[in-house]
C-alpha cells in the first residue's frame, strides 16, 4: 500500500507480527543507551517484580511505527501513542511475537487540505494487550 492509497473509513488493516529476541533487546539498548537491566538481565528484572526481562517500551512504540509505516507507505506520521499497560515479555529461548492490528476510524481534511487518517490500534503480545488505546494520525496527501 503507497501513501496514495486510499483508506476508507471501518477498513481493517491486515495484522502485521513482529518477533523480538534477547539479541534485539541487546542491539536497542547500545543504539538508544537505555541499559536498564531489566531489559537484558533475568535476575534483575525479577528481583524488581516483573515476570522476566521485558522489552523496551519505545522499542515496542518503534514496532507500531513501523505497522503503520508498512500499511500507509511511508505516510508522515503525525501522531502516534498509547499508553503501556502491560510488559512485552521476552523469553531467553524463544521471540516475543507483538502483533499489531489496526482499523481505519477516520478519514478527513484539515483546513490545509491535507488529508489525515486516524488509525485505532491494538496491540499485543501472547494474546495480552500491551498497548491502552494506542493511536496513529498519519498525513496521507498533501493540500499543496
Amino acid at each position: 500500500m503507497t501513501a496514495t492509497t486510499a483508506l476508507a473509513e471501518g477498513q481493517v488493516l491486515e495484522p502485521r507480527e513482529f518477533e523480538v529476541t534477547r539479541a534485539d533487546l541487546v542491539r536497542y539498548a547500545a543504539a538508544s543507551g537505555d541499559g536498564n537491566p531489566i531489559h537484558q538481565d533475568e535476575q534483575v528484572a525479577r528481583s524488581v517484580g516483573l515476570p522476566g526481562v521485558i522489552a523496551h517500551g519505545m522499542y515496542t512504540m518503534a514496532l507500531v511505527a513501523r505497522a503503520v509505516e508498512e500499511w500507509t507507505g511511508g505516510a508522515e506520521v503525525r501522531r502516534l501513542g498509547g499508553k503501556f499497560t502491560s510488559p512485552v515479555v521476552v523469553p531467553a529461548d524463544e521471540p516475543a511475537r507483538v502483533r499489531v492490528q489496526g482499523t481505519v476510524k477516520e478519514v478527513a481534511v484539515d483546513d490545509a487540505g491535507d488529508t489525515l487518517v486516524t488509525l485505532a490500534l491494538e496491540v499485543t503480545c501472547g494474546g495480552t494487550k500491551v498497548l491502552g488505546m494506542p493511536r496513529a494520525v498519519v498525513r496521507v496527501s498533501t493540500g499543496a
